[in-house]
């Protein structure tokens, strides 16, 4: 064991979501029915939009990069976890551990920023109607898109940097089903104090930032929608900021709950079914919540069918 600790660690072993053996079948089939649904909602609202000219509004342009996103972040977390359903022995390299960090990061906090870029869009459209197009132009949109790809890239380095420079040695068994920073920093073998601090700062700049201008956006909606007269205007735009804000909801929350609280030495089960959330049923709700619930996708994909 001496000779253990001096060395650094090649792989990691990842205790999932459980240890009973029927439970991991189980939830084998749970997390395949996640993801087909996520790859299938996900990928149909990509078609849709590229192939109906109807669909090429920004709002659209934004769903798409959203779903990308959602694509990449599911993609990069849920097919490991199905095949640590099936193995005996769930290791990963220390190599393939990394990447899925910075993807993970990347693609999530991403996904945090078009989510704060959609919100946005929805704001000018019900709150200054007669300037959307003015304001909303397809060069904008593309600065916002790749601003949030941007952020995504930025936020990912700092919180890899900082997570992977630590030095691993010694304990290599993480309590959680994929590598993400707030379950690696609880085998460093070093003061996790300055890495924290990043994450938070980062946490601040990509969770707590792009939540509060959803909120303002949405408050404005609501003050707006509020002094409308057609009442069925209103429900509609009520229906539509509703089912986003659970989304934002679920997300942002279970987000901020993983990346904003200091770092307890322990991985509950609490904190892995929090997890769950934003890597799994986040992705696979927003296709649902955002698109397939709408007339315009509805009317393309009928479009599409009866062709």
């Amino acid at each position: 064991m001496g000779e253990h600790n001096r060395t650094s660690v090649t792989e990691f072993i990842l205790l999932g979501l459980s240890q009973d053996p029927q439970t991991q079948v189980l939830l084998f089939f749970l997390f395949l029915l996640i993801y087909l649904l996520t790859v299938l909602g996900n990928l149909l609202i990509i078609v849709l939009i590229h192939s109906d000219p109807r669909l090429h509004t920004p709002m659209y342009f934004f769903l798409r990069n959203l779903s990308f996103a959602d694509l990449c972040f599911s993609t990069t977390t849920v097919p490991q976890v199905l095949v640590h359903f099936l193995v005996k022995r769930k290791a990963i390299s220390f190599a393939g551990c990394s990447i899925q960090l910075v993807m993970l990061l990347l693609v999530g906090c991403t996904d945090c920023a078009l989510l704060a870029v959609m919100s946005y869009d929805r704001y000018v459209a019900v709150c200054k109607p007669l300037h959307y197009s003015t304001i909303m132009t397809h060069w904008v949109c593309v600065q916002l898109a790749a601003g949030s790809w941007a952020s995504g890239v930025l936020v990912s380095l700092v919180d890899a940097t900082f997570t992977l420079r630590l030095p691993y040695r010694g304990n290599n068994v993480i309590n959680h089903f994929f590598c993400e920073p707030p379950a690696l920093l609880k085998l460093a073998s070093a003061d996790t104090y300055s890495t924290e601090m990043a994450i938070f700062a980062m946490g601040v700049v990509i969770l707590l930032a792009p939540v509060s201008l959803i909120l303002i956006s949405y408050w404005n909606i609501v003050s707006t929608v509020i002094q409308m007269q057609a009442g069925e205007g209103r429900l509609k735009v009520f229906s539509t900021c509703g089912s986003h804000l659970i989304v934002v909801g679920l997300f942002y929350g279970s987000a901020i709950f993983a990346y904003m609280r200091p770092n307890s030495k322990i991985m509950n089960e609490r904190d892995k079914m929090i997890s769950v959330f934003y890597s799994a049923v986040t992705p696979m709700l927003n296709p649902i919540i955002y698109s397939l619930r709408n007339k315009d996708v509805k009317g393309a994909l009928r479009r599409i069918m009866s062709r």
